[in-house]
């Protein structure tokens, strides 16, 4: 096993895109800041005065719900998937030293 080089994950998303990567024919498509203004009045989240774990960004949940409703997944595999591929992570805007929502 060789060691991993600088642009080897760029390498694996390029050839993930040249596969026809459905998810980031989905991103190019939908601007996903659109929801935001609706997703931050629904979730109505505190101003963080009293402490606390800051939330995630409303935008990066929305899509977490995305893949996971057209992929039936459950929370646990959803988790498991997002750390595991690079397509999730790429549209999702994760790098893989990012923390993903559990």
């Amino acid at each position: 096993m060789t060691q991993s080089g600088f642009f080897d994950v760029e390498e694996r998303l390029a050839r993930l895109s040249g596969l026809g990567d459905q998810l980031e024919a989905f991103s190019r498509i939908v601007d996903f800041e659109v929801f935001r203004p609706e997703l931050n009045k629904a979730l109505a989240y505190s101003d963080g005065r009293k402490g606390g774990r800051p939330p995630f960004d409303p935008v990066l949940m929305f899509k977490i719900l995305l893949i996971q409703t057209l992929n039936n997944l459950s929370d646990e595999r959803t988790e498991y998937l997002i750390n595991d591929r690079l397509s999730f992570m790429r549209f999702l805007g994760l790098g893989l030293s990012d923390r993903v929502p559990d």
